[in-house]
């Protein structure tokens, strides 16, 4: 999305981004340079704008609001979340009260319960559950289903699941881990990595999901692991060598964390 998102600042003199980007401070700022507006709601702009739909997608209604408006969208909405919006709707179609375990001021978790249908929840721990059985309770649906936003905590996610098995064992319960299979994959190589290292540094935006999962699931194996979204952030002194987990919260895996690798001196 940010690759694209450049490349469509070199032919749109006025272009906005409904929301950030990406979670990445560094990014966002040097695309707002090259002219990208941030705006947090269409209903401001003339009709006929130009409005570039983030990876992490929107709500549903506002599809039909850009429409509405003769908004020209240039949708850079993920892949699989989209994927998961398409089997959102087709869990409404059969029946299903759906469950997204997610965070729930997430915008794609935002963005995903609108496609969910009226019976339906965000359950973001085990805490949320009874919560879920009244709204259950309170619509003729027999059959679960169960997704996940696609940055959630791979553990996490199984653990709620068998959390809610067990509370509802006498309902049809359907199982789709929507989890992105890249951010398993960082995960688990978190998770092998932590356990034998003395101190890990984990690169990303700090307000990004997928940053804050690692640091949390690094913290829980190596009590020294930190966030480093830039060098004004390193403030510990590492003088013996380390192993250090570099994850790049890009989708293209790439980009301005560029400026932070290329000043720090790796030993391993």
């Amino acid at each position: 999305s940010v690759t694209k998102t450049d490349k469509i600042l070199d032919d749109c003199k006025v272009i906005y981004c409904l929301g950030e980007i990406v979670h990445n401070k560094q990014v966002v700022d040097k695309l707002k340079n090259k002219g990208l507006i941030q705006i947090e709601s269409l209903n401001d702009l003339e009709d006929g704008s130009r409005v570039i739909i983030r990876a992490h997608g929107v709500p549903k209604d506002v599809y039909e609001v850009a429409d509405k408006k003769h908004i020209e969208l240039f949708d850079l909405t993920c892949p699989n979340v989209l994927r998961i919006h398409e089997k959102a709707e087709k869990l409404v179609e059969d029946e299903y009260f759906i469950i997204l375990i997610a965070q729930k001021d997430h915008p794609e978790a935002i963005g995903t319960i609108s496609f969910c249908g009226k019976d339906s929840i965000i359950l973001e721990n085990i805490d949320g559950i009874e919560e879920v059985r009244r709204k259950i309770k309170a619509c003729d649906k027999k059959k679960i289903a169960i997704i996940s936003q696609t940055t959630y905590s791979v553990a996490k996610f199984l653990e709620l699941v068998e959390g809610l098995k067990k509370e509802f064992n006498d309902y049809e319960i359907k199982v789709d881990n929507t989890i992105c299979s890249a951010t398993e994959l960082r995960q688990k190589e978190t998770s092998q990595l932590a356990e034998n290292v003395d101190a890990m540094i984990i690169i990303g935006g700090k307000n990004s999901s997928n940053t804050k999962k690692l640091y949390e699931l690094s913290k829980t194996k190596c009590k020294n692991t930190i966030i480093l979204e830039t060098l004004n952030d390193l403030d510990v002194d590492i003088t013996n060598s380390v192993y250090i987990k570099f994850y790049y919260d890009l989708l293209d895996g790439k980009g301005e964390q560029s400026i932070v690798k290329t000043n720090l001196a790796l030993s391993n």
